[in-house]
């Protein structure tokens, strides 16, 4: 049995293909571990926001037939009551304590030095000894994450092993806008409401990581302890991730045309090990409710 789990969409683009798989995953492994739903929408990327992609997340949920237990209802709700620009304060709380931990340090680094420096995403330290100030303008505020730190990330499939210095690096914990990362946000945020169980596209096991190294500094034992779970990733036609920026095929578009969403529930199923039609969300659960789940994780 679990606690809590949530939806996190960010309003930056129309829902994909992807956010909706992964939304009835969330739904199906909540109803089946007894875990709530707080839907938590991410929206600290206001250079990327738009109403338009809020209304999306709220029709989208609706056109899926998935409900959830806490969180916000409208678009009006949401922004008088749910925006993560109301917890502003204690994300930089969090920064601060990291501060006084010691291992934070200004990165002055543009897009194209990370470029042509970064190995992938991995940084590698370039600012580390610059001794920049963290009060200076145009500068970002990253961790340094020691080699060989290694975490135990628990999963529904049994614990994973990994090596944080080699899976991220020294990530971001304060964007050059002075807005915390979502990195940091993230995990503030969810300990704060409960969750317990989190289920997320493999494209995301390095924010686990850098999330699970922030939660051991800052002594958050409740994230520390909660279990995840890294699905394989919807893929375009082309073999390519999904991706909202990158103008991926939208839910709403789907909607617009009339597409069956079975789809999506059949490869929901798929994820899961499971097998047959799922027509219907009804179907889908009750289904799961006795069979022999082969859940993957990369």
């Amino acid at each position: 049995m679990f606690l809590r789990t949530r939806f996190a969409p960010t309003p930056s683009g129309y829902l994909h293909a992807g956010n909706g798989v992964s939304f009835i995953l969330t739904w199906v492994l909540a109803r089946l571990h007894g875990a709530k739903i707080w839907l938590r929408i991410d929206d600290l990327d206001r250079g990327r926001f738009r109403i338009t992609y809020l209304e999306d997340i709220f029709r989208t949920l609706e056109w899926l037939g998935l409900d959830y237990d806490e969180g916000p209802d409208s678009v009006g709700d949401f922004n008088l009551n749910w925006s993560q620009h109301h917890r502003l304060d204690q994300y930089r709380k969090a920064l601060n304590h990291l501060i006084d931990l010691g291992g934070v340090y200004a990165c002055s680094c543009t897009r194209s030095i990370l470029l042509a420096k970064s190995n992938g995403h991995i940084y590698p330290g370039y600012c580390l000894g610059k001794q920049l100030s963290l009060s200076g303008s145009g500068t970002s505020w990253r961790i340094h994450v020691p080699n060989a730190t290694l975490e135990n990330c628990n999963t529904l499939t049994g614990p994973i092993p990994f090596n944080i210095h080699q899976l991220i690096g020294d990530f971001v914990i304060r964007q050059k806008n002075k807005m915390p990362s979502y990195q940091v946000a993230s995990l503030v945020d969810d300990p704060l409401y409960e969750v317990d169980l989190i289920i997320r596209g493999a494209d995301l096991l390095p924010s686990t990581g850098a999330q699970l190294f922030l939660a051991r500094q800052l002594g958050l034992n409740h994230f520390m302890n909660t279990t995840f779970w890294h699905h394989d990733l919807i893929l375009s036609e082309k073999g390519d991730k999904l991706s909202k920026s990158a103008g991926s095929a939208s839910l709403k578009s789907w909607r617009a045309n009339g597409l069956n969403k079975a789809s999506l529930y059949n490869k929901a199923g798929e994820l899961m090990g499971l097998k047959g039609d799922f027509q219907t969300l009804v179907a889908l659960l009750e289904a799961t409710k006795d069979a022999n789940l082969n859940l993957k994780s990369p």
